[in-house]
């Protein structure tokens, strides 16, 4: 705050320095007294005032940017110092493919004392389609990071194809799995890169091909320079659910056997949600998909529904099925169905 203070604090003194020259100097101009100042004298005074005030002035401006660059730097250190939650083991397994099952086996995890996760027990098949539901704060989005392996489970074991995840290599897990957030990722550079992200060999007609699947094409070939435009800093030049089209798109490019998508649509007006649904419904064709649903409208046709609250699988079925036991899930449609 005294940061952000320094710089209209010394504009302000150096205007009230001028104003009490100018003053005291007209004064001594003004009067009769054999001392008094001669007006040549008082502006080559106060032009070489000025002169000096303007380096004084902008090396208070430098402190200022110089803290502020000192604060940001040791930012920077604090991330690349830091260990992270795990290490690969050695000789850990190289996997290249999603075969058949992912588990969760007893799974407990906790953020320092507070419990988040409490005996979390499924099985997702091959191809299946598996939705995530509950309040906010129940776990959803915990449960999902434990999937790629981004944090460890405090107790219990998670295995891919009966393999415990702390045995196999952490980047061939995650090279097995796509993932479209809420929060677009994208970088200040063309469209056609942001989407070869995923596939830096990618060809043109494959770039497109995906486009397409995702809804983004036409959008993009009205754009200034088409798939050579330019996005600026995380994609600032396109609307929210343009950004999403385009995460997709990288997405449907790099052909992941799983996708976990996190409430990819909730920050997107009623057309643009349509639309990213329907490009999200053609990513999860034929692959194994985990969802965190913002919507319940849009997992209706899910394999299965998970209900998560307070850190524990309260509810688990499929929609009709959730409906019929009349507990959380079916309250949570209600809830949405009035408020629709």
């Amino acid at each position: 705050r005294r940061q952000q203070l320094a710089s209209p604090v010394s504009q302000t003194l150096g205007v009230l320095v001028v104003v009490f020259i100018v003053l005291y100097g007209g004064t001594m101009i003004l009067s009769k007294s054999p001392g008094s100042l001669e007006p040549a004298k008082f502006l080559v005074y106060l032009a070489t005032f000025l002169q000096v005030m303007q380096p004084i002035k902008a090396l208070s401006d430098s402190f200022s940017t110089i803290h502020t660059g000192i604060a940001a730097g040791v930012r920077v250190l604090d991330l690349i110092d830091t260990k992270q939650e795990f290490q690969d083991k050695e000789n850990a397994l190289e996997l290249t493919d999603f075969k058949e099952t992912f588990s969760f086996k007893d799974v407990h995890f906790n953020y320092g004392d507070k419990e988040v996760l409490n005996n979390i027990n499924f099985t997702i098949n091959k191809g299946e389609k598996v939705a995530l539901v509950g309040p906010s704060g129940g776990g959803k989005s915990t449960l999902m990071d434990l999937i790629p392996r981004f944090y460890d489970p405090k107790s219990g074991v998670i295995l891919i194809d009966n393999q415990d995840l702390r045995d196999v290599s952490a980047d061939s897990l995650r090279s097995l799995m796509g993932t479209v957030n809420q929060e677009s990722i994208l970088f200040n550079d063309t469209i056609f890169n942001n989407i070869a992200f995923a596939k830096p060999d990618a060809t043109d007609e494959e770039v497109i091909a995906a486009a397409k699947i995702a809804n983004a094409h036409d959008f993009i070939i009205n754009t200034e320079e088409s798939y050579n435009t330019n996005i600026g800093d995380r994609g600032n030049k396109l609307s929210g659910g343009q950004k999403q089209r385009i995460c997709i798109a990288r997405a449907v490019l790099a052909n992941p056997p799983i996708m976990l998508l996190d409430e990819a649509t909730s920050a997107l007006d009623t057309e643009s949600e349509k639309l990213v649904q329907d490009a999200l419904n053609r990513l999860m064709e034929n692959r194994t998909s985990i969802i965190i649903a913002h919507r319940l409208s849009t997992i209706q046709h899910a394999d299965k529904i998970l209900v998560i609250d307070k850190g524990q699988i309260i509810e688990f079925g499929t929609h009709s099925e959730l409906l019929q036991k009349n507990g959380l899930y079916r309250k949570l449609i209600d809830m949405q169905s009035f408020a629709d």
